[in-house]
């Protein structure tokens, strides 16, 4: 009989930790932020909005750290390939809506397989990109 390997998923205490990173690094830039991680599912593991952080960029967190897991990309790459003329053009429009800009990043286990992501939303992009980086640094640091 044949094992089908199942895969990891990111632990609570991960989850915690990458949102405390990020959060971190959103304070240390003092930006307001919304921080979400998904589990190997894509669904909502651990959240955080940061006291007045964005009321709309909670829903754009979440859908960030999904593409990323839907997709094992992280969402700013995804985007690219979403522009007018490229071969995904309109992806954002499935799988109940997806973001397709910076800032939601998959968090990768020590044998490379995806177990979560992480997905950041308040700021402009690039600082979305550099708070979630912060947090999947924090999960990287503490990956076995």
């Amino acid at each position: 009989m044949t094992k089908i390997a199942v895969s990891a998923d990111v632990t609570m205490e991960q989850a915690k930790a990458v949102v405390e990173a990020s959060v971190r690094k959103a304070r240390e830039l003092n930006l307001l932020m919304n921080v979400a991680v998904v589990d190997a599912g894509g669904n909502l593991k651990f959240f955080t909005r940061m006291d007045d952080a964005w009321l709309g960029s909670i829903d754009i967190a979440i859908k960030k750290a999904r593409t990323a897991r839907l997709f094992d990309m992280p969402s700013g790459d995804l985007g690219r390939l979403a522009q007018p003329g490229q071969p995904l053009y309109h992806i954002e429009f499935s799988n109940d809506g997806l973001i397709t800009f910076p800032g939601g990043i998959p968090l990768q286990d020590g044998t490379g397989h995806v177990v979560g992501a992480v997905g950041v939303s308040g700021s402009t992009v690039d600082n979305d990109q550099v708070v979630a980086e912060a947090g999947a640094s924090a999960f990287n640091a503490a990956a076995p």
